[in-house]
């Protein structure tokens, strides 16, 4: 028996003695969090959502197997919230399709939740009315066409069933109580409602394909309303897909229990609470680009140069030499030498070992 097929569905309960406590940690690590990045300042604000939000559209791909062009995402983001990243390039449809999806969520948290406008991120997330070779029902709840929604795993011939969702001709009714909830203001601390909501939505399972990045997204917006704020300091998607594994093992072990959800509930809040923590690193990389972009206003430095170092700062693929350059540039190898050897007179990088063909350069003070 699934959960939603218990006679009280969707009368959710849960031990509030045995969550307090973490959810007390988490709400208290929130504030804290928060109270931190408003004291950085406006520019750097502006720099660690971009991180966040870029991490967000990224991680929450990658759960599902699809992964997306950093630079692509990032740009797109930037480009959106009007933030100058400089070097923006165009992304493809699908890229601001995620992006639009996550932004309206976090953007616009404060307005209801409703078919039509799930269905716009459906169909934002789907532009070809395609997910990979398949045809799908895009912008709409599934239909019966597709016969039972079930997630599986395992060879053909072989596949284990983990879930079967609602069939599709009550998905339209459980949707519509899932909204008046969603929008009602009920007496539940908006982190709970987000643990609930995540959990609710999966299990309806309302489209063909998507599920999992709207029900994060809806995760997102019930956050964003938690702290009262479009800003986003953490990412639950980037947690998540760490703990993959374990996300999907009590997503079925709830989903084929009783109406008591105080496992996934408690899995949730500690899956944040490491989502908080790992926000710190963020902070401290925001705090370390900052350092070095004040290091370099001594320094005299062209467009290209400027775009170089910020790839670099974010974290470059790989190691950087002159061919890299010139791709990431468009400019000759000739050009991007002159490049490298100014930044190198001016002590911004530095050789790494080897010559030649492999020779590779570092920013001075992040090798």
């Amino acid at each position: 028996m699934y959960i939603y097929q218990h006679r009280n569905w969707p009368n959710f309960s849960w031990d509030a003695s045995q969550i307090a406590s973490l959810l007390a940690s988490v709400r208290h690590k929130q504030g804290k969090l928060t109270g931190r990045m408003i004291s950085l300042g406006f520019a750097l604000q502006e720099e660690a959502v971009l991180q966040t939000i870029t991490q967000d559209v990224l991680k929450t791909s990658e759960i599902e197997g699809e992964y997306l062009n950093a630079d692509q995402v990032r740009s797109s983001i930037a480009r959106k919230l009007g933030i100058d990243i400089g070097g923006s390039i165009p992304a493809d449809r699908h890229v601001e399709g995620v992006v639009d999806m996550l932004l309206d969520a976090t953007q616009h948290f404060e307005k209801s939740i409703e078919s039509d406008r799930l269905f716009g991120w459906h169909a934002a997330m789907f532009p070809t009315g395609r997910s990979g070779m398949h045809k799908i029902t895009v912008g709409s709840w599934r239909t019966p066409d597709t016969g039972a929604m079930q997630v599986v795993s395992g060879a053909m011939g072989k596949e284990r069933v983990h879930f079967e969702a609602p069939p599709s001709e009550v998905v339209a009714e459980e949707m519509k109580v899932f909204f008046q909830w969603f929008n009602s203001k009920i007496d539940l601390d908006p982190v709970l409602k987000a643990a609930i909501a995540h959990l609710w939505f999966v299990t309806i399972h309302p489209f063909d394909d998507g599920n999992g990045r709207i029900a994060r997204a809806l995760t997102d917006l019930q956050l964003a309303r938690s702290d009262e704020s479009k800003q986003r300091f953490y990412s639950m998607s980037a947690q998540i897909q760490k703990e993959r594994k374990q996300y999907y093992e009590i997503l079925e072990k709830t989903q084929k229990g009783d109406l008591n959800i105080s496992s996934w509930i408690q899995w949730f809040l500690s899956c944040m609470e490491r989502a908080l923590f790992q926000a710190e690193e963020t902070l401290n990389s925001v705090l370390k680009k900052a350092a070095y972009w004040n290091f370099l206003t001594a320094k005299s430095l062209n467009e290209r140069q400027k775009l170089m170092m910020n790839k670099l700062l974010d974290g470059f693929d790989g190691k950087l030499n002159t061919s890299k350059w010139a791709k990431i540039t468009k400019v000759s190898t000739d050009t991007a030498l002159r490049d490298i050897q100014n930044l190198e007179e001016q002590g911004v990088l530095v050789k790494q070992s080897g010559g030649g063909r492999s020779t590779s350069y570092e920013l001075v003070g992040l090798g």
